[in-house]
């Protein structure tokens, strides 16, 4: 073949970027070690090292996944007519995020942190087709999430709206939201 057709082959050994892309492949499938992968190929060459950290996740059974929204749903709903206070995480007074929270945390076990826009950065993005009772709704705006509910089905949340409002049951009343799914 002619050499203008063929590429010039480098070996990936050589590359300083390889090391880092194989962490990034193993952290995309969730094969990742739970400490740090760190490129030996940079100091190698001189330069400083790059760490990435690995966040472990759990694999959760459809049904245990399916078993703990329930769950969470009941927790949700039992807190009904409890006041809205903003920064309150319970368990006689909550705001949206401390709703969640309580919920989660307290109730279930399962590490959640305390804002909405935090909860949102820290669970797994679904399609709004995938919903399933106890999945996290994410009122959205300017890229933030600014408040949070417990999705309950049917197109319905559990809430802390806002001051002088109660824990309510409430249909979702606009488009701009996401859903996640705490890992």
């Amino acid at each position: 073949m002619p050499t203008s057709t063929l590429a010039r082959r480098i070996p990936l050994q050589s590359l300083a970027i390889t090391p880092l892309l194989a962490a990034a492949l193993l952290v995309g499938t969730g094969s990742a070690p739970t400490s740090s992968v760190t490129s030996q190929a940079a100091s190698r060459a001189g330069t400083a090292p790059v760490t990435i950290k690995a966040r472990t996740v759990a694999y959760v059974s459809a049904a245990t996944r399916a078993a703990r929204g329930r769950t969470a749903v009941r927790v949700a709903a039992a807190q009904q007519g409890d006041p809205y206070r903003y920064g309150a995480a319970g368990p006689s007074a909550f705001d949206c995020s401390g709703l969640v929270y309580y919920t989660y945390r307290t109730r279930l076990g399962v590490g959640v942190p305390r804002t909405a826009n935090a909860q949102r950065l820290a669970s797994v993005r679904i399609s709004k087709a995938n919903l399933q009772q106890g999945d996290l709704i994410f009122f959205m705006s300017g890229g933030r999430a600014y408040h949070v509910g417990i999705y309950a089905g049917y197109g319905k949340v559990w809430h802390a709206p806002r001051p002088g409002q109660r824990v309510q049951l409430s249909r979702i009343w606009t488009t701009s939201w996401v859903a996640g799914r705490m890992p």
